[in-house]
C-alpha cells in the first residue's frame, strides 16, 4: 500500500511497467499516437510541446456524475445529460452574446440546445451528427455545460475537464494524456523526504490527477504536485538568500537630524502603518547585508513619503538616492510629490526620463530605464527605490545595482495577498500600509449595464455642475498602443458631442509626447479642464484632488487589480468620490467577469480584492505577471494551500546544499530568473 498525505490508500492506481530516463519526457507530443503535424501545432499553441508538459496539463475542474434523461422527461432545474440526434444548427447574436443554437431529438421529443460564444462549434454539430449534452434547461433552452460527439461518456460521468480551446477539445487533451500516463516522470524529491513528509510517488499524483476514481484521490494527487512546486521555488529562494549575505551594503549614518526635518515639512502626520514601516527600513540600514524589502500598500496609503525617508537616509550619509519608475508619467508624478519637501529640505532632486535630462549628480534621481541607460553613472548610489518593479525586465532591475550594492526598496500599489508575497518575494522582507491618511473618504462604487449608461454620465454632470472635475477611461483594447490611442480619440470626440457637450474635454493616451502629456496633466490639474478622457495610462500616478468622479467604461473587460488602481484617481481629497463601472447586461458576462464588479462594489480594501483576485485568478497567473524567469504554478491554489508553502520554506534550508535530482530540477525552474531583485 501506498500512502498518501492523510494516509489514503493509493496503491491501487495502475504502475507504469518501464520508468524512463527524464529526457523521454522532452519528446515532441508527436512521438504520440494520433498527434499528427498539425494537432502537434496546436498543442503548441496551448503550451504543450512536450510529452512532460502534457502531463502536467492539470484538469481545472472534474465533472460529477449526474443522471441520464429522456428529452421527453426533463423539468426542473438539475443538471443531467441528455442523448440525440442533431436536427439543425443556427447562429444569432443578442447584442456582444453570440449564441449557437441545435435541435436535438431523441425519439421522444426535441430540444433547442444552446452554447454561449462557442461560434467555431457550428462545424462539429452538423445534422445527423449524435451527441451527449450535459446542462440543465435555462433562459434560451437547454443551456450546454459540457457534450461529446458519439458515444462519449465524459459528459455525465466523472470525468477530468482539461483547459481546451477552439482548436483541441477536452475529450481530445483526455486521449492525449491517457496515451502518455504510462510514460510518467522522473521524481526529483529524495526518497527519505517522501517518507518523512508521506508524499505518495510522483508517478502515483499524475495517475491520481488525471484518473481519479473521486475528488478526494484527485486532491491528493494535487497536493503532491503542488508541494514540489513549493519546494522547489523556495529552495531557489534560499539559494538567493545564499548568495545575497556574501554582499556587503554602502555604510549608512544612524538616523539624524535630516529625518527629523523632514517629518516637520510634511503638512499631515505619518500614520501608524507608515511610522511602522520607516522602522522596519531603518533596522534593514543599520545591518551590513544590502536591504531587500518590499513595500507594499493600497491606493493613496502613502508609500512615495516612506520611500522618500529611505532616500534622504541616503543624502544624510553622503551618498546618492535613486527612484527608477517604469513609465514617463509616473516618473513625473514622483518628482513633483518628491521635489517640493526636497526644496524646503535643501536636497537637490533631479528628473531624469528619456525626454528630460537633468544632473545625475543631484542627492536624488527620479527616473526610468533612462537612469540605466548607456553613460549614466550614479558610482554612490546608497539607497535605491524601484516602483512597479514586476514591469521591469529582469536585466533592467539587475543594471540598477550592478557593480555595487545599494540598499533595496521595491515598491508595489497592487497589493499582494501575504501569501502569494511569501512565495513570489519569498527572499524578501515585507512592509505593508494597510490604511490610506484617515482624511480620506471611502470611494462609493456603483456598478450600471450600458442601457443605464445615461444615468452615469448624468451623475458626472452634476460634479461638474459643482465645480469637481471627472475622468473617464476608454475601453481597453488589446491590440496596439496605436490602436488604443485612435480608439481614445474617436471616444473623446463622441463625447464632446454628446454627453459631455459644453464641457471642457482632454484627452490623455499612451502616443502622446511627454511634453504633450504633462502640458495635458498641468492644465486639468489647474482646473482648465473639466474631464479628462484616458486610457489605462492613468492607472497610476496621477493625483488630483478636485476629480471626484469616474466612468470606466465596459468595466468587464479589465482586470480586477486594474479596476481597483483606476478607482484610486479619484478620493484623492477630502471630497466624497464616486467610481461608475459599466458594462455590458449581466446575463452576457461570464462567471468571473460578474464576481469581479461585485467584489469592487463590495470593498475598497485592496488587500481584500488582491485575496479575491488570487482566487479568481489563481497563483500562477498572478505569479507570471509579476516573476520573469519562472514557471507559473499550475497545482498550487496559495490560500488553500498555505500549510504546505510554510512546509516547503521550512525545509528549503535543510535542502538548499543537496545535489541529485531535485537540484537540477531547482536549477530548471530558476533559469535565467533573478530573485535577488525581487
Amino acid at each position: 500500500m501506498t500512502v498518501g498525505f492523510a494516509g489514503e490508500d493509493v496503491g491501487a492506481w495502475p504502475r507504469p511497467r518501464l520508468f524512463p530516463r527524464p529526457e523521454a519526457l522532452q519528446r515532441s507530443v508527436e512521438t504520440l499516437p494520433g498527434v499528427g503535424p498539425a494537432v502537434k501545432k496546436k498543442l503548441e499553441r496551448l503550451g504543450l510541446a512536450t510529452v512532460g508538459e502534457l502531463l502536467l496539463h492539470s484538469p481545472f475542474r472534474y465533472e460529477q456524475p449526474v443522471e441520464e434523461l429522456r428529452i421527453a422527461e426533463l423539468g426542473g432545474d438539475d443538471e443531467v445529460a441528455i442523448r440525440g440526434e442533431v436536427l439543425s444548427v443556427s447562429k444569432r447574436r443578442r447584442g456582444r452574446l453570440q449564441m449557437l443554437t441545435a435541435r436535438v431529438s431523441d425519439g421522444s421529443a426535441t430540444i433547442s440546445a444552446t452554447w454561449f460564444n462557442q461560434p467555431w462549434l457550428e462545424r462539429q454539430l452538423q445534422p445527423g451528427t449524435a451527441v451527449r449534452l450535459r446542462g440543465r434547461q435555462g433562459r434560451y433552452g437547454f443551456d450546454v455545460r459540457s457534450f461529446d460527439i458519439g458515444n462519449g461518456q465524459a459528459t455525465a460521468d466523472f470525468a477530468p475537464v482539461y483547459p481546451a480551446s477552439e482548436e483541441i477539445t477536452a475529450k481530445k487533451l483526455r486521449e492525449l494524456v491517457g496515451a502518455a500516463l504510462p510514460l510518467s516522470l522522473a521524481d526529483p524529491l529524495p526518497a527519505a523526504l517522501k517518507q518523512s513528509e508521506a508524499l505518495p510517488p510522483r508517478v502515483d499524483a499524475l495517475w491520481a490527477m488525471h484518473r481519479p476514481r473521486s475528488l478526494e484521490e484527485a486532491e491528493t494527487g494535487r497536493r503532491r504536485l503542488a508541494f514540489d512546486e513549493l519546494l522547489l521555488l523556495q529552495v531557489g529562494l534560499a539559494l538567493q538568500r545564499r548568495e545575497r549575505e556574501q554582499e556587503v551594503a554602502p555604510e549608512l549614518a544612524p538616523p539624524g537630524e535630516l529625518g527629523a526635518r523632514y517629518r516637520d515639512v510634511l503638512p499631515f502626520e505619518l500614520t501608524e502603518h507608515q511610522e511602522r514601516a520607516i522602522a522596519e527600513i531603518d533596522a534593514d540600514l543599520e545591518r551590513t547585508m544590502p536591504m531587500q524589502r518590499l513595500l507594499q500598500g493600497d491606493v493613496g496609503s502613502g508609500k512615495t513619503v516612506v520611500a522618500l525617508y529611505a532616500l534622504l537616509r541616503a543624502v544624510e550619509s553622503g551618498k546618492q538616492g535613486a527612484l527608477m519608475a517604469p513609465t514617463e508619467t509616473l516618473a513625473e508624478q514622483h518628482f513633483l510629490t518628491l521635489d517640493e519637501p526636497c526644496r524646503a529640505l535643501g536636497v537637490t532632486c533631479a528628473l531624469l526620463t528619456g525626454s528630460v535630462k537633468h544632473d545625475v549628480n543631484s542627492d536624488i534621481v527620479v527616473g526610468t530605464h533612462a537612469l540605466i541607460q548607456k553613460g549614466v553613472d550614479l558610482p554612490n548610489l546608497g539607497v535605491a527605490v524601484v516602483d512597479e518593479q514586476h514591469r521591469f525586465g529582469v536585466e533592467q532591475r539587475k543594471a540598477l545595482t550592478e557593480r555595487r550594492s545599494p540598499h533595496v526598496l521595491h515598491m508595489t500599489a497592487t497589493p499582494i495577498p501575504r501569501t502569494l508575497a511569501l512565495t513570489v518575494y519569498g527572499n524578501l522582507a515585507v512592509s505593508e500600509i494597510a490604511k490610506p491618511p484617515a482624511n480620506r473618504k471611502p470611494i462609493i462604487t456603483a456598478w450600471v449595464t450600458e442601457e443605464k449608461s445615461a444615468d452615469a454620465y448624468s451623475r458626472l454632470r452634476r460634479h461638474l455642475d459643482d465645480g469637481r472635475q471627472a475622468y473617464v477611461v476608454c475601453p481597453l483594447i488589446e491590440e496596439s498602443e496605436t490602436s488604443q490611442a485612435r480608439a481614445a480619440e474617436a471616444e473623446a470626440e463622441r463625447l464632446r458631442r454628446g454627453e459631455l457637450r459644453g464641457y471642457r474635454v482632454g484627452l490623455l493616451h499612451g502616443r502622446l509626447r511627454p511634453a504633450e502629456r504633462r502640458e495635458l496633466m498641468a492644465r486639468f490639474k489647474a482646473q482648465e479642464l473639466d474631464v479628462l478622457v484616458a486610457t489605462t495610462v492613468i492607472e497610476v500616478g496621477v493625483d488630483v484632488p478636485n476629480a471626484t468622479i469616474m466612468i470606466i467604461q465596459e468595466a468587464d473587460r479589465f482586470g480586477l487589480a486594474q479596476l481597483h488602481q483606476l478607482r484610486g484617481r479619484v478620493g484623492r481629497g477630502a471630497e466624497q468620490s464616486y467610481c461608475l463601472l459599466i458594462s455590458r447586461a449581466r446575463e452576457e458576462l461570464t462567471d468571473t467577469a460578474v464576481a469581479r464588479l461585485e467584489a469592487l462594489v463590495r470593498t475598497t480594501d485592496g488587500f481584500e480584492l488582491a485575496e479575491v483576485d488570487l482566487d479568481l485568478r489563481g497563483g500562477g497567473q498572478l505569479l507570471g505577471t509579476r516573476q520573469s524567469g519562472l514557471t507559473d504554478l499550475k497545482f498550487a491554489h496559495l490560500r488553500r494551500d498555505r500549510p504546505l508553502l510554510e512546509r516547503a520554506r521550512a525545509l528549503a534550508d535543510e535542502l538548499v546544499d543537496l545535489d541529485g535530482p531535485l537540484r537540477d530540477e531547482v536549477e530548471r525552474v530558476f533559469d535565467g530568473a533573478d530573485l535577488s531583485a525581487g
